[in-house]
């Protein structure tokens, strides 16, 4: 029986691309750049800020990988102003969630964003007290899909990685959970699909958050 659900956020509780893609976009414009799609920023999140945008000023045609510094600046105090911009849970998550406390189920949330965004957007979308801890990528935890905040996570809240299931839309949030031991959920409502959660070796895959339910229950 599981006891604790960890989720991801971008791609799994809550659309976040418009945003994502807002910001990287008026970065590049800042830097004189040309902007990338909303499909390219879709494949390029997921490792953090910083592998974003080292991506899509490639993407953007930028081959000088010394302009990283100057970007993360401006991306830090652009993201920080929009991290809410057009951000919705995707549909039938506050259901999903709802529904797993009533359960008795603890609730998570471990990304890649950074933390102070990452506490923002959740409270923002969800309001308080829905999620017993809610974790953002610091300088000294290692990022996904190393399993170290995934296993803190587990830790304080004093339940097994064998009572824990990591849920997530990638390739990283399913090498995040194996890596921990714990069970892993990919859900295909996100930013890559089931092609790709197969190829990672996802535990389970869920095509619905009332998939997800049901999952949790067996």
């Amino acid at each position: 029986m599981y006891r604790l659900c960890i989720f991801d956020l971008d791609g799994t509780l809550t659309d976040t691309l418009e945003s994502l893609t807002f910001s990287v976009n008026e970065t590049l414009k800042e830097m004189g750049l040309l902007p990338v799609t909303a499909d390219q920023c879709r494949q390029f999140v997921g490792n953090g800020a910083r592998v974003l945008m080292e991506r899509s000023l490639l993407a953007a045609g930028e081959a000088d990988t010394g302009r990283i510094d100057e970007a993360m600046r401006i991306y830090g105090r652009i993201f920080d102003a929009n991290c809410t911009y057009h951000v919705v849970p995707y549909e039938g998550i506050p259901g999903m969630l709802t529904a797993m406390k009533q359960e008795g189920l603890e609730l998570a949330v471990l990304s890649n964003k950074p933390h102070r965004q990452t506490v923002h957007v959740v409270e923002a979308v969800f309001g308080r007290g829905v999620f017993r801890q809610i974790q953002g990528q610091k300088e000294n935890i290692p990022r996904k899909p190393d399993p170290k905040a995934a296993l803190q996570i587990a830790e304080e809240l004093g339940i097994s990685p064998e009572e824990t299931v990591y849920i997530g839309d990638s390739e990283v949030d399913i090498a995040t959970g194996t890596n921990a031991h714990m069970r892993t959920i990919g859900v295909t409502w996100g930013f890559r699909g089931r092609a790709v959660l197969e190829e990672a070796g996802a535990g389970y895959i869920a095509d619905s958050p009332e998939e997800v339910i049901k999952l949790i229950r067996e």
